[in-house]
């Protein structure tokens, strides 16, 4: 989506705009705007068979968030990593990626959302839909009125970006 406010492109916006086929455009998993829909957060999500336990599969991770962050040409405050296991969030400062400033229980958060997830394989379209829904109930509480772990979400200063915003998936 192009802003009209917006005196720049973005990296994706020039991607969509030189690409002929949208199959071609590199994003993010999932990505969250707030209320005046900037991007305030990019995420990858890996479900089954992939996770970001093993160090390679991490490091690789975390550097196509760099990317991502670098080529947006503005500040996106937050990534996440999403696998099975845990929930990474990390702050961007415009240079840096922090190390994780905070590591959730995948399962703690999301079986509010699906209360088989510890019994059930999890593959990656569905892990995306379930962290898009936790999002989506930080942002206006579609679900219930304190989602799981607000106050950890709220302490990093997430939680008050989120609120009135939306979620769009990749």
């Amino acid at each position: 989506m192009i802003y009209s406010n917006q005196k720049t492109l973005t990296w994706w916006e020039i991607k969509a705009l030189q690409t002929t086929k949208i199959e071609d455009i590199d994003f993010p998993d999932l990505v969250a705007l707030d209320k005046e829909e900037q991007i305030i957060l990019i995420a990858e999500v890996k479900g089954l068979p992939f996770n970001f336990q093993e160090a390679k599969a991490k490091k690789y991770a975390i550097l196509r968030l760099i990317d991502y962050l670098k080529a947006a040409k503005i500040v996106i405050p937050f990534a996440m990593l999403v696998d099975v296991n845990n929930i990474l969030i990390f702050k961007w400062d415009g240079n840096n990626l922090s190390e994780p400033i905070i590591s959730l229980n995948t399962a703690d958060v999301l079986s509010y959302y699906e209360p088989k997830f510890r019994d059930q394989s999890i593959f990656s379209l569905y892990l995306k839909g379930l962290t898009e829904a936790w999002l989506r109930d930080l942002a206006y509480h579609w679900k219930s009125e304190i989602p799981p772990l607000a106050n950890k979400v709220a302490e990093m200063g997430l939680l008050q970006l989120l609120k009135g915003g939306k979620t769009q998936l990749y």
